[in-house]
């Protein structure tokens, strides 16, 4: 008996292993993810002027160019992931990561490296699908924060690296810097190719779609799951539940709740004005007094500070919850925001601004960014949870691909709105952010240490107007 015991704790102690490691390889999407969407930092003021193009076609083609295919990648990859499976669909995702950054990085034109990047874009926008959609059903409910937001923190980790890549890369080919600084994530994107051939499928995907009990079983016990039979009978049931409900399209007042949720939580974290600062950090360090060299320098600081909060936000996203975080990350967001307005407004130096950008990016990384994609992928039932996915990140990334499209019209030095100073930029995202934190404390609900089954029960049921 005593044996069996220890049998039993070993295999529960592979298991976590093996989770974390399998969660790991699913989260490196969002690596390629991060790297990709901040390269193009460095590349901006050089391709603008090799090509010599108008702020608008340069805001559209070349800045926003990978965001609209991330956009429709996010729109239509909830289809594929439920369709073939988690597995399938995150190994196209590396390929198209690998041919992108080739594609773009030996582009002649820009209508060719527009191709290429809105490729990359594609395998972003389904990455933002599938892979938290996958992390969260393998993971148990006291990990599924930590092992959901490892996605967010591989986005933060592939800023860093894309960061440290631009200002090493910068000098060493001349006026083809930036074609290195694009070309060099194909290295990761192909390891994290191989690496998915070494995933199992999601045990949820197996049950619910395949019915496949004895594929999960196995991918359970792999996971080191102990009641992987009281598991199956419980996805099972679930999945039984919503499917002797009559039949409603995806937009019906069933999913009302949720779908609010998962908008506006994607919605508030656009217009904190992340992706803003993110990609054109940059020009706006030089705006703020700081040499072209020094900007790409300070940059780094901005990626070096969003991962070590990254690990605060992941320490506490299963400790504090989920609806804490977004609390203190939203106060955060109107202070620091208030404060790079006023920096600007007041021409102060140039160290005073950069130490408020970085109050932004921490306040992010504990905020919203380590809730986002984790609230998204467990607040939507097994049966569309890849639908929801899809939905929540096409929402992200439509007012991702907005803000950056429209940047250079109001950024741009020579013609742009807001050209001899651009506070009311950051003004207008800070009243955002205060109006995110009315929502917060009076809309949102908190998830921490709840089954994916026991959710759906809370958020959906009651929305179909009785218990279960």
């Amino acid at each position: 008996m005593m044996q069996a015991g220890n049998d039993a704790l070993n295999n529960t102690a592979k298991g976590g292993k093996n989770l974390l490691g399998i969660s790991i390889i699913a989260a490196l999407a969002g690596f390629i993810f991060g790297f990709d969407t901040v390269v193009i930092s460095g590349a901006n003021l050089p391709i603008r002027e090799l090509w010599q193009t108008s702020p608008w076609f340069h805001g559209f083609f070349i800045m926003s160019m990978a965001l609209w295919g991330t956009v429709i990648g996010a729109i239509f990859g909830g289809g594929p992931t439920e369709k073939y499976g988690r597995k399938k669909v995150l190994l196209w995702i590396g390929i198209f990561f690998t041919i992108s950054s080739l594609g773009s990085a030996i582009a002649q034109d820009p209508y060719t490296f527009s191709f290429f990047r809105f490729m990359g874009g594609l395998g972003i926008g389904i990455s933002s699908v599938a892979a938290p959609t996958y992390i969260s059903e393998i993971s148990t409910p006291q990990t599924r924060g930590r092992l959901g937001a490892m996605y967010q923190f591989n986005i933060v980790f592939g800023i860093l690296i894309a960061f440290l890549s631009n200002y090493f890369l910068k000098g060493v080919d001349g006026s083809n810097d930036w074609r290195w600084m694009l070309g060099v994530m194909a290295v990761p994107s192909l390891i994290y190719t191989l690496l998915v051939f070494g995933i199992p499928e999601s045990p949820r995907w197996l049950v619910a779609r395949k019915n496949d009990d004895n594929g999960a079983r196995k991918v359970l016990q792999i996971l080191g799951v102990q009641n992987a039979e009281e598991e199956i009978i419980a996805i099972r049931k679930a999945a039984e539940v919503e499917s002797q409900k009559p039949r409603t399209s995806f937009f019906s007042a069933r999913y009302n709740r949720i779908l609010w949720l998962a908008f506006l939580v994607a919605f508030f974290n656009q217009w904190s004005g992340i992706n803003f600062i993110l990609y054109y950090a940059p020009e706006i360090l030089e705006r703020a007094g700081l040499a072209s060299k020094d900007s790409l320098l300070n940059s780094i600081a901005i990626g070096g500070t969003n991962l070590v909060f990254t690990f605060v936000g992941l320490y506490l996203i299963d400790r504090a919850g989920r609806k804490a975080l977004l609390v203190w990350g939203s106060i955060g967001y109107i202070i620091s925001l208030g404060m790079v307005a006023y920096a600007f407004y007041a021409h102060t130096s140039p160290e005073f601004l950069l130490s408020f950008l970085l109050l932004f990016i921490a306040s992010h990384a504990i905020g919203q960014g380590a809730v986002i994609w984790v609230f998204i992928s467990e607040i939507f039932p097994n049966r569309i949870r890849a639908l929801g996915q899809s939905f929540g990140a096409s929402v992200h990334w439509v007012f991702a691909a907005i803000i950056t499209l429209v940047t250079p019209v109001f950024l741009d030095a020579d013609s742009g709105v807001f050209k001899d100073n651009p506070w009311p930029i950051f003004a207008f995202f800070a009243f955002m952010m205060l109006l995110q934190l009315i929502w917060v404390l009076t809309k949102v609900p908190e998830t921490k240490g709840v089954s994916l089954e026991a959710l759906e029960k809370q958020l959906v049921g009651a929305e179909a107007g009785g218990k279960e």
